[in-house]
Protein backbone atom coordinates (compact mmCIF):
# COMPACT_ATOMS: atom_id res chain seq x y z
CA UNK A 1 0.00 0.00 0.00
CA UNK A 2 2.01 3.39 -1.21
CA UNK A 3 0.73 6.76 -1.14
CA UNK A 4 3.00 8.68 -3.62
CA UNK A 5 6.80 7.51 -2.72
CA UNK A 6 5.92 6.60 0.92
CA UNK A 7 4.87 3.10 2.37
CA UNK A 8 1.37 3.30 3.95
CA UNK A 9 -0.27 0.42 6.11
CA UNK A 10 -3.15 0.51 8.26
CA UNK A 11 -2.79 0.12 11.70
CA UNK A 12 -6.49 -0.17 13.81
CA UNK A 13 -4.99 0.13 17.39
CA UNK A 14 -6.63 3.53 17.23
CA UNK A 15 -9.97 5.31 16.34
CA UNK A 16 -9.59 9.01 15.67
CA UNK A 17 -6.36 11.14 14.56
CA UNK A 18 -4.91 12.49 18.05
CA UNK A 19 -5.64 16.04 19.37
CA UNK A 20 -3.23 18.68 18.12
CA UNK A 21 -0.49 18.71 20.94
CA UNK A 22 1.66 21.19 22.92
CA UNK A 23 4.84 21.90 21.23
CA UNK A 24 7.65 19.55 21.95
CA UNK A 25 10.29 21.97 22.32
CA UNK A 26 8.74 23.18 24.99
CA UNK A 27 11.36 23.46 27.87
CA UNK A 28 11.45 22.32 31.34
CA UNK A 29 10.92 25.05 33.56
CA UNK A 30 13.29 25.17 36.91
CA UNK A 31 14.73 27.91 39.08
CA UNK A 32 18.98 27.28 39.32
CA UNK A 33 18.95 28.02 42.88
CA UNK A 34 22.27 26.97 43.35
CA UNK A 35 24.71 24.05 43.16
CA UNK A 36 25.30 24.33 47.30
CA UNK A 37 28.85 22.66 47.00
CA UNK A 38 30.97 24.75 44.18
CA UNK A 39 30.91 22.91 41.14
CA UNK A 40 33.81 22.47 39.41
CA UNK A 41 34.30 24.44 35.83
CA UNK A 42 36.25 23.08 33.02
CA UNK A 43 37.88 26.14 30.79
CA UNK A 44 36.08 28.00 28.26
CA UNK A 45 36.24 25.89 24.89
CA UNK A 46 38.65 27.04 22.14
CA UNK A 47 37.32 29.52 19.63
CA UNK A 48 39.05 26.78 17.67
CA UNK A 49 36.01 24.14 17.90
CA UNK A 50 34.16 26.93 15.77
CA UNK A 51 33.56 25.59 12.31
CA UNK A 52 32.44 29.22 10.27
CA UNK A 53 29.45 28.98 7.75
CA UNK A 54 29.83 27.62 4.07
CA UNK A 55 30.71 30.02 1.26
CA UNK A 56 28.06 28.81 -0.93
CA UNK A 57 24.44 30.58 0.49
CA UNK A 58 21.72 28.51 1.80
CA UNK A 59 23.79 25.35 1.74
CA UNK A 60 23.30 23.08 4.66
CA UNK A 61 26.05 22.92 7.20
CA UNK A 62 26.79 19.60 7.76
CA UNK A 63 27.71 17.98 11.17
CA UNK A 64 30.90 15.93 10.91
CA UNK A 65 29.20 13.28 13.29
CA UNK A 66 28.66 9.74 12.28
CA UNK A 67 25.58 9.81 14.35
CA UNK A 68 23.44 12.60 15.87
CA UNK A 69 21.81 10.73 19.02
CA UNK A 70 20.21 13.77 20.27
CA UNK A 71 18.86 17.27 19.78
CA UNK A 72 17.33 20.85 21.42
CA UNK A 73 16.72 24.28 20.56
CA UNK A 74 16.85 26.16 23.34
CA UNK A 75 15.62 29.18 24.29
CA UNK A 76 17.78 31.44 22.41
CA UNK A 77 17.24 29.60 19.20
CA UNK A 78 20.47 27.66 18.70
CA UNK A 79 20.27 24.29 17.88
CA UNK A 80 22.10 21.53 20.05
CA UNK A 81 23.04 17.85 18.63
CA UNK A 82 24.79 14.99 20.95
CA UNK A 83 26.37 12.21 19.13
CA UNK A 84 26.82 8.89 19.64
CA UNK A 85 30.41 9.37 20.53
CA UNK A 86 31.66 12.45 19.46
CA UNK A 87 30.74 14.88 21.69
CA UNK A 88 28.25 17.36 21.12
CA UNK A 89 27.70 20.66 19.02
CA UNK A 90 26.13 23.79 19.14
CA UNK A 91 24.66 25.75 15.92
CA UNK A 92 24.08 29.30 16.33
CA UNK A 93 23.03 30.58 12.85
CA UNK A 94 26.46 31.35 11.92
CA UNK A 95 28.27 28.37 12.73
CA UNK A 96 29.30 25.19 14.55
CA UNK A 97 30.81 25.10 17.46
CA UNK A 98 31.72 21.53 18.82
CA UNK A 99 32.26 20.02 22.48
CA UNK A 100 34.23 17.23 23.59
CA UNK A 101 35.37 15.95 26.48
CA UNK A 102 38.37 17.85 26.20
CA UNK A 103 36.39 20.83 26.51
CA UNK A 104 34.59 19.32 29.84
CA UNK A 105 31.76 17.00 28.53
CA UNK A 106 31.69 13.95 31.16
CA UNK A 107 31.97 11.82 28.38
CA UNK A 108 31.63 11.91 24.29
CA UNK A 109 28.46 9.87 24.00
CA UNK A 110 25.58 12.80 24.52
CA UNK A 111 22.55 10.85 25.02
CA UNK A 112 19.58 13.38 26.17
CA UNK A 113 20.34 17.68 26.30
CA UNK A 114 18.37 20.09 28.35
CA UNK A 115 18.05 23.68 29.50
CA UNK A 116 16.81 24.84 32.61
CA UNK A 117 15.13 28.26 33.17
CA UNK A 118 18.43 30.16 33.99
CA UNK A 119 19.82 28.93 30.27
CA UNK A 120 22.07 26.42 31.71
CA UNK A 121 22.00 23.25 29.08
CA UNK A 122 22.50 19.68 30.39
CA UNK A 123 24.44 17.28 28.64
CA UNK A 124 23.32 13.73 29.75
CA UNK A 125 26.55 12.07 28.49
CA UNK A 126 27.04 8.19 28.40
CA UNK A 127 29.16 8.13 31.56
CA UNK A 128 28.08 11.27 33.83
CA UNK A 129 26.16 14.79 33.65
CA UNK A 130 27.62 18.39 32.98
CA UNK A 131 26.06 21.64 32.53
CA UNK A 132 27.37 24.24 29.97
CA UNK A 133 26.43 28.58 31.43
CA UNK A 134 27.46 29.54 28.23
CA UNK A 135 31.60 29.83 29.19
CA UNK A 136 32.37 27.50 30.81
CA UNK A 137 31.22 23.17 32.06
CA UNK A 138 29.35 22.81 35.25
CA UNK A 139 29.78 19.47 36.79
CA UNK A 140 26.96 19.91 39.52
CA UNK A 141 29.03 18.29 42.32
CA UNK A 142 26.25 18.78 45.28
CA UNK A 143 24.31 15.41 44.97
CA UNK A 144 21.92 13.74 47.58
CA UNK A 145 22.59 9.62 48.11
CA UNK A 146 20.75 9.65 51.09
CA UNK A 147 17.58 9.80 50.10
CA UNK A 148 17.23 6.93 47.66
CA UNK A 149 13.55 5.96 48.43
CA UNK A 150 12.24 9.18 49.33
CA UNK A 151 10.36 9.87 45.40
CA UNK A 152 8.79 13.39 45.14
CA UNK A 153 7.53 15.16 41.85
CA UNK A 154 7.18 18.62 41.14
CA UNK A 155 6.33 21.14 38.29
CA UNK A 156 9.89 21.63 36.64
CA UNK A 157 11.77 19.06 37.66
CA UNK A 158 14.64 17.80 35.12
CA UNK A 159 15.18 14.14 35.14
CA UNK A 160 18.28 12.39 34.10
CA UNK A 161 20.06 8.26 33.67
CA UNK A 162 22.43 6.76 35.96
CA UNK A 163 26.00 8.15 35.92
CA UNK A 164 27.14 4.54 34.46
CA UNK A 165 26.83 3.35 30.61
CA UNK A 166 25.33 0.09 31.36
CA UNK A 167 24.54 0.11 35.55
CA UNK A 168 26.01 2.07 38.33
CA UNK A 169 28.17 3.70 40.11
CA UNK A 170 29.20 2.43 43.48
CA UNK A 171 27.13 5.72 45.02
CA UNK A 172 24.65 5.19 43.20
CA UNK A 173 24.24 1.24 43.70
CA UNK A 174 21.11 0.26 42.33
CA UNK A 175 19.33 1.37 38.91
CA UNK A 176 17.44 4.90 39.06
CA UNK A 177 17.26 8.08 37.77
CA UNK A 178 18.23 11.91 39.21
CA UNK A 179 15.59 14.23 39.93
CA UNK A 180 16.79 18.19 39.52
CA UNK A 181 14.77 20.23 41.23
CA UNK A 182 16.26 23.81 40.49
CA UNK A 183 18.73 23.24 43.90
CA UNK A 184 20.36 19.66 43.96
CA UNK A 185 20.69 16.56 42.43
CA UNK A 186 18.61 13.63 44.58
CA UNK A 187 19.59 10.03 42.89
CA UNK A 188 16.32 7.81 43.42
CA UNK A 189 16.69 4.03 42.87
CA UNK A 190 13.76 1.97 41.37
CA UNK A 191 11.17 0.09 43.55
CA UNK A 192 12.70 -3.16 42.10
CA UNK A 193 14.14 -6.15 44.17
CA UNK A 194 17.71 -6.38 45.00
CA UNK A 195 19.36 -8.77 42.00
CA UNK A 196 22.78 -7.35 41.40
CA UNK A 197 22.91 -9.44 38.11
CA UNK A 198 20.02 -7.58 37.05
CA UNK A 199 21.79 -4.02 37.12
CA UNK A 200 22.75 -4.11 33.57
CA UNK A 201 19.35 -5.03 32.19
CA UNK A 202 17.63 -2.34 34.49
CA UNK A 203 19.86 0.76 33.95
CA UNK A 204 17.98 3.85 32.01
CA UNK A 205 17.33 3.91 28.31
CA UNK A 206 14.64 6.75 28.56
CA UNK A 207 12.91 8.98 30.29
CA UNK A 208 9.35 11.05 29.29
CA UNK A 209 7.80 13.45 31.46
CA UNK A 210 4.42 13.55 30.00
CA UNK A 211 1.72 15.19 32.26
CA UNK A 212 2.78 17.24 35.08
CA UNK A 213 1.96 14.50 37.18
CA UNK A 214 3.87 11.88 35.75
CA UNK A 215 7.15 10.62 34.70
CA UNK A 216 8.15 7.24 32.60
CA UNK A 217 11.49 5.74 32.81
CA UNK A 218 12.45 2.75 30.46
CA UNK A 219 14.92 0.02 31.38
CA UNK A 220 15.98 -2.30 29.25
CA UNK A 221 13.69 -4.89 30.26
CA UNK A 222 10.63 -2.34 31.42
CA UNK A 223 9.09 0.82 32.44
CA UNK A 224 8.21 2.48 35.08
CA UNK A 225 5.87 4.84 35.62
CA UNK A 226 5.77 7.06 39.01
CA UNK A 227 2.67 9.84 39.30
CA UNK A 228 3.59 11.52 42.78
CA UNK A 229 2.16 8.54 44.49
CA UNK A 230 2.64 5.33 43.14
CA UNK A 231 4.12 3.66 40.81
CA UNK A 232 3.33 1.52 37.69
CA UNK A 233 5.57 -1.49 36.63
CA UNK A 234 5.78 -2.50 33.03
CA UNK A 235 7.40 -5.58 32.02
CA UNK A 236 7.19 -9.02 30.32
CA UNK A 237 4.98 -10.57 32.87
CA UNK A 238 2.64 -7.67 32.93
CA UNK A 239 2.44 -7.96 29.22
CA UNK A 240 1.98 -12.17 28.80
CA UNK A 241 5.21 -11.83 27.01
CA UNK A 242 6.85 -15.66 26.68
CA UNK A 243 10.02 -17.23 24.74
CA UNK A 244 7.61 -17.54 21.93
CA UNK A 245 6.28 -13.58 21.57
CA UNK A 246 9.80 -12.39 22.48
CA UNK A 247 11.06 -10.14 25.59
CA UNK A 248 11.01 -6.63 25.96
CA UNK A 249 13.99 -4.75 24.93
CA UNK A 250 13.06 -1.06 25.85
CA UNK A 251 15.24 1.55 23.64
CA UNK A 252 12.89 4.57 24.24
CA UNK A 253 9.56 5.68 25.67
CA UNK A 254 7.17 8.36 25.08
CA UNK A 255 4.01 10.20 26.34
CA UNK A 256 1.41 11.66 23.70
CA UNK A 257 -0.55 14.51 24.47
CA UNK A 258 -3.17 12.15 24.65
CA UNK A 259 -1.68 10.28 27.52
CA UNK A 260 -0.95 7.36 25.61
CA UNK A 261 2.71 5.60 26.34
CA UNK A 262 4.21 4.37 23.83
CA UNK A 263 6.97 1.85 24.42
CA UNK A 264 10.00 1.43 21.55
CA UNK A 265 11.52 -2.33 21.61
CA UNK A 266 14.72 -3.34 19.78
CA UNK A 267 13.30 -6.49 18.29
CA UNK A 268 9.40 -7.03 19.44
CA UNK A 269 7.47 -4.31 18.56
CA UNK A 270 6.07 -0.73 19.72
CA UNK A 271 3.44 -1.18 22.86
CA UNK A 272 1.45 1.08 22.71
CA UNK A 273 -0.23 1.42 26.49
CA UNK A 274 -3.18 3.25 28.07
CA UNK A 275 -5.12 2.83 31.64
CA UNK A 276 -3.79 -0.66 32.32
CA UNK A 277 -4.34 -1.63 28.76
CA UNK A 278 -1.53 -2.44 26.18
CA UNK A 279 -2.03 -2.51 22.44
CA UNK A 280 0.64 -4.28 20.27
CA UNK A 281 0.41 -3.18 16.77
CA UNK A 282 3.08 -4.35 15.10
CA UNK A 283 3.01 -8.06 14.56
CA UNK A 284 -0.60 -7.66 13.67
CA UNK A 285 0.02 -5.16 10.48
CA UNK A 286 3.13 -7.20 9.41
CA UNK A 287 5.78 -5.30 10.21
CA UNK A 288 7.43 -7.67 12.40
CA UNK A 289 10.47 -9.32 11.76
CA UNK A 290 12.17 -12.57 13.49
CA UNK A 291 15.78 -12.39 14.35
CA UNK A 292 18.30 -12.00 17.79
CA UNK A 293 16.83 -8.83 18.83
CA UNK A 294 14.27 -9.27 21.56
CA UNK A 295 15.13 -13.21 22.13
CA UNK A 296 12.64 -14.32 19.49
CA UNK A 297 14.11 -17.13 17.22
CA UNK A 298 11.12 -18.67 16.05
CA UNK A 299 8.53 -17.09 13.14
CA UNK A 300 5.43 -16.05 13.87
CA UNK A 301 2.30 -14.46 11.61
CA UNK A 302 3.14 -11.11 10.60
CA UNK A 303 6.82 -10.86 10.06
CA UNK A 304 8.34 -9.77 7.14
CA UNK A 305 10.17 -12.37 4.70
CA UNK A 306 10.76 -9.96 1.63
CA UNK A 307 13.02 -7.18 3.02
CA UNK A 308 10.22 -4.54 3.55
CA UNK A 309 10.00 -1.91 5.90
CA UNK A 310 9.55 -3.06 9.87
CA UNK A 311 9.05 -1.57 12.61
CA UNK A 312 10.56 -4.04 15.21
CA UNK A 313 14.07 -2.24 16.21
CA UNK A 314 12.42 1.41 17.16
CA UNK A 315 15.04 3.26 18.85
CA UNK A 316 13.60 7.00 18.81
CA UNK A 317 10.14 8.36 19.14
CA UNK A 318 8.37 11.45 18.98
CA UNK A 319 4.95 13.66 18.56
CA UNK A 320 4.46 16.84 16.01
CA UNK A 321 2.61 19.58 16.48
CA UNK A 322 -0.39 18.00 14.27
CA UNK A 323 -0.78 15.42 16.92
CA UNK A 324 1.50 12.40 14.66
CA UNK A 325 3.37 9.94 16.52
CA UNK A 326 6.62 9.32 15.16
CA UNK A 327 9.19 6.08 15.36
CA UNK A 328 12.64 6.32 14.36
CA UNK A 329 13.61 2.79 13.36
CA UNK A 330 17.14 0.63 12.90
CA UNK A 331 17.86 0.12 9.08
CA UNK A 332 14.36 1.60 7.96
CA UNK A 333 13.74 4.87 7.93
CA UNK A 334 11.39 6.42 10.37
CA UNK A 335 7.50 5.69 10.36
CA UNK A 336 4.31 8.43 11.30
CA UNK A 337 1.58 7.20 12.43
CA UNK A 338 -1.39 9.36 11.96
CA UNK A 339 -3.64 7.68 14.24
CA UNK A 340 -5.36 5.82 10.95
CA UNK A 341 -2.41 4.73 8.84
CA UNK A 342 1.48 4.27 9.33
CA UNK A 343 3.60 5.79 6.93
CA UNK A 344 7.23 5.05 6.64
CA UNK A 345 10.26 7.27 4.75
CA UNK A 346 13.50 6.30 3.56
CA UNK A 347 15.91 7.06 0.91
CA UNK A 348 13.25 7.67 -1.63
CA UNK A 349 11.86 10.17 0.43
CA UNK A 350 15.07 12.26 1.15
CA UNK A 351 15.54 10.47 4.17
CA UNK A 352 19.03 9.05 3.73
CA UNK A 353 19.90 8.01 6.92
CA UNK A 354 18.58 4.22 7.48
CA UNK A 355 19.05 4.30 11.34
CA UNK A 356 17.06 7.22 13.08
CA UNK A 357 18.19 7.76 16.35
CA UNK A 358 16.55 11.43 17.88
CA UNK A 359 13.43 13.19 16.60
CA UNK A 360 12.52 16.36 17.87
CA UNK A 361 9.67 19.38 17.50
CA UNK A 362 11.74 22.90 17.51
CA UNK A 363 9.93 25.82 18.84
CA UNK A 364 8.71 26.41 15.29
CA UNK A 365 6.77 23.46 14.86
CA UNK A 366 9.37 22.46 12.28
CA UNK A 367 9.86 18.25 12.71
CA UNK A 368 13.29 17.21 13.00
CA UNK A 369 14.71 13.83 12.82
CA UNK A 370 18.54 12.38 12.90
CA UNK A 371 21.01 10.02 12.63
CA UNK A 372 23.45 10.28 9.81
CA UNK A 373 22.57 13.50 9.52
CA UNK A 374 19.68 16.05 10.42
CA UNK A 375 16.78 15.95 8.88
CA UNK A 376 13.71 18.11 8.39
CA UNK A 377 10.39 16.97 7.22
CA UNK A 378 8.71 19.45 4.70
CA UNK A 379 5.37 18.02 5.36
CA UNK A 380 6.02 15.33 2.25
CA UNK A 381 9.37 14.24 2.46
CA UNK A 382 13.06 15.18 4.13
CA UNK A 383 15.65 17.67 3.52
CA UNK A 384 18.94 17.84 5.00
CA UNK A 385 19.42 20.72 6.95
CA UNK A 386 23.06 19.42 9.12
Amino acid sequence: MFAGSATRVPLACSRRNPARRRSDATLTAIVLLGLGTAPSCAQSPDAKNATPRPAVPNAPRLLRYETVRSILQDSKGNYWFGSWNEGACRVDGDSLTYFTKDDGLSDNQVRSIHEDRNGVIWFECGFGLRGFDGKRFINPSDRNYGAKDQWDLQPGDLWFKEDGGAGVTEAEGKPGAYRYDGTSFTYLTYPLSDDPSMIPSRSTTGISQGRPERVWFATYTGVIGYDGRSFTLIDDKSLGHTAETGWLHVRCVLEDSKGNLWIGNNGIRVIRYNDGTATQGTQGHGLGKVGMHGGRGSPLPGDVTDGSPTLHRVFSMGEDREGNIWFGTIDFGVWRYDGKTLTNYSAKDGLTSKDIMAIYTDRQGNLLVAGNGVFKFNGTSFDRVH
